[in-house]
């Protein structure tokens, strides 16, 4: 296996090397001559000097992005550049000495190659361009050759070198200049990514969604939007509850002891028996945003970006917000940091959100971190607001999103008792912010909005989704509570995916409602067997109620296996996996691409705006 890894790591290596020389060689017959060789020579040493500053940075900086993320830098290294205060603050308070070591090598290492080029540099004269010429075709193919890496109908992509079950090594096997490359190209080709993995007709992808336990026998009416459908809520309500998500930063089952995890959220384990506990509830990704489309949007995953970022979702896209507005309901998103992080605030306010708070909004704060102010800051006037609208009278709805379990873990000394000796650490910071949260809801349950109030807390994803798996589905389980009003303690043991709580949310609240949700209503439908899908990386994970998996991967056949709750793996079979399980799976990949890309995730009544790509 090694000996392929490495061969197969060269070849990367040569695919780069290509894409950097061929500029350089296309200019060779225009600048090769000697009127025009010096100009050549230092066009080139500009260029060498820009590739290996390129290069050397990106390699040194490639050992703390894979302990942050368990993977080589790809998409989520361009994306944070669109951050540059947030990720200067994480990196001035959480990298400083590996950000200045790494620095003064790269620009000590540049130097040297400079200084090594400065002689041939001043070599003024030019070779035989006669002989140049005739050899020339022969290097422009070689380079071809060389960038293609295969003669098959694809030019070589990373799927090709996804030699192990173990994403990270499949990750090392590339250069990270080639990743990050490779990256910037997908970004363009994102409304078509899902189609790697296979292709079906929209009418069959429709029907193999709609074949759902609890979408079976509903009414699907709409042309332009396939999903959309009425709910009819499990409890009648004379007047419907309030909502309240409160969307907890990477807070994982790893950190909550009765799922396997450590013991750093006593505050949290002690509300489970206060309402709906979930014990196999999975996140869809592992990053916020696409945490919150799965919550907020109940939106399938894809290997595009979420819909919180592209730019067709931006207005006239379904989310509860929307939904509740449109019943009466005062709408607001609540948040620590700058709610433009992520591109948040514009996904908000553009999909039924009247009203957005972040960090501007508070007036001095109890503790301010690289992220934002701490979560008792966020709770504290949330608490206010909430008590502010429950004396208005007027329903509402109020997402809650925390950010003090964040690189690089800051927050207020003198509230908890430290898991770790260190300070700043992910236990630290997680317990801190489960002593938020626990201080949050004594606070709700003392107040007069409690009793007509639905709370949700669930994650937006674990902490670090690492290990020497394809997709490892230990790292995709998360807490789920919903709690409040005269919500009765249950456990919720099938498992469930992030999906299933919008319509869960909706029926429990006693909202009869039209919208385009596809997840399951556990009021509803509590016996039905689960599922749960995963997007990590390029690779899609389905598994039912038995634990099998069906994991799809970019222009390779699918992948079968068993997941076990107890040793927390997944044990691969060579067999191919049940024709009706990679159907159902492909289907479930392919639609949100094809929902979003038609604009047909929405409400029916809403007036679509103009396309703005």
């Amino acid at each position: 296996m090694w000996p392929d890894i490495f061969l197969h790591g060269l070849r990367v290596d040569l695919i780069m090397a290509g894409m950097v020389v061929a500029p350089l060689v296309l200019l060779l017959p225009i600048m090769g001559h000697r009127y025009s060789w010096a100009l050549w020579k230092r066009l080139t040493m500009l260029w060498a000097l820009v590739v290996v500053f390129a290069f050397l940075f990106m390699e040194l900086a490639t050992p703390t992005f894979i302990a942050e993320y368990d993977s080589r830098p790809n998409r989520l290294f361009i994306e944070y550049l669109n951050y540059p205060r947030e990720i200067l603050s994480m990196l001035w308070e959480g990298y400083l000495p590996t950000v200045l070591r790494g620095s003064f090598l790269v620009m000590g290492l540049t130097a040297l190659f400079a200084w090594l080029m400065g002689a041939w540099v001043r070599q003024a004269r030019p070779g035989n361009y006669r002989k140049m010429l005739l050899v020339w075709p022969i290097v422009v193919l070689l380079v071809f050759i060389s960038i293609r890496s295969t003669t098959g109908h694809r030019p070589a992509n990373p799927a090709m070198f996804a030699l192990t079950s173990d994403a990270l090594v499949n990750s090392l096997i590339l250069n990270s200049s080639w990743s990050v490359a490779f990256a910037v190209y997908n970004l363009k080709h994102e409304a078509d990514a899902s189609d790697r993995y296979g292709t079906m007709e929209l009418s069959e992808i429709v029907d193999e969604v709609r074949d759902e336990p609890w979408l079976r026998n509903t009414q699907f009416s709409s042309g332009q939007y396939p999903t959309l459908h009425h709910q009819t809520p499990a409890r009648t309500r004379p007047r419907p509850l309030n909502l309240v998500i409160v969307l907890e930063e990477s807070l994982g089952a790893t950190f909550v002891e009765s799922l396997g995890g450590r013991p750093v959220t006593p505050r949290l384990e002690a509300l489970k028996g206060s309402g709906w506990w979930f014990e196999n509830l999975y996140a869809t990704g592992t990053r916020s945003v696409r945490g919150i489309e799965a919550v907020v949007s109940g939106f399938l995953p894809s290997p595009a970006r979420s819909v919180v970022k592209l730019s067709l979702s931006q207005t006239g896209f379904f989310t509860l917000g929307e939904l509740l507005k449109r019943e009466g309901y005062d709408t607001g998103f609540i948040y620590g940091g700058e709610a433009h992080f992520d591109n948040m605030r514009s996904f908000f306010t553009g999909n039924g959100f009247d009203s957005i708070v972040d960090q501007q909004d508070y007036v001095d704060p109890v503790f301010t971190g690289s992220w934002g102010v701490s979560d008792e800051d966020l709770f504290e006037k949330t608490h206010q607001d909430l008590k502010q609208l429950h004396a208005s009278g007027k329903p509402f709805f109020r997402l809650v999103f925390s950010s003090s379990n964040h690189t690089p873990f800051e927050y207020p000394d003198g509230r908890i008792d430290p898991y770790d000796a260190e300070k700043n650490t992910v236990n630290n910071a997680v317990k801190y912010a489960d002593h938020a949260l626990g201080e949050f809801i004594e606070s709700a349950r003392n107040s007069a909005y409690w009793e007509d109030t639905l709370f949700l807390i669930v994650a937006d994803h674990d902490a670090r989704v690492w290990g020497d798996e394809l997709v490892p589905i230990k790292n995709f389980q998360i807490p789920g509570l919903i709690l409040g009003a005269d919500i009765e303690s249950r456990r919720i043991r099938t498992v469930t995916s992030q999906i299933d709580l919008a319509p869960t949310l909706l029926s429990l609240m006693g909202i009869a409602s039209e919208h385009p949700l596809v997840g399951r209503d556990l009021a509803a439908f509590p016996d039905e067997p689960g599922r749960a899908m995963m997007q990590f990386n390029d690779y899609y994970a389905w598994m039912d109620q038995d634990f099998n998996v069906t994991v799809l991967r970019p222009d390779q056949r699918p992948l079968a296996g068993v997941y076990s709750n107890q040793s927390e793996q997944t044990t691969y079979v060579d067999l191919e996996p049940p024709a009706s399980l990679v159907d159902k799976a492909l289907a479930h990949a392919l639609l949100p691409l094809r929902l979003y890309s038609n604009r047909s995730y929405g409400l029916a009544t809403h007036q679509q705006g103009s396309d703005d790509d």
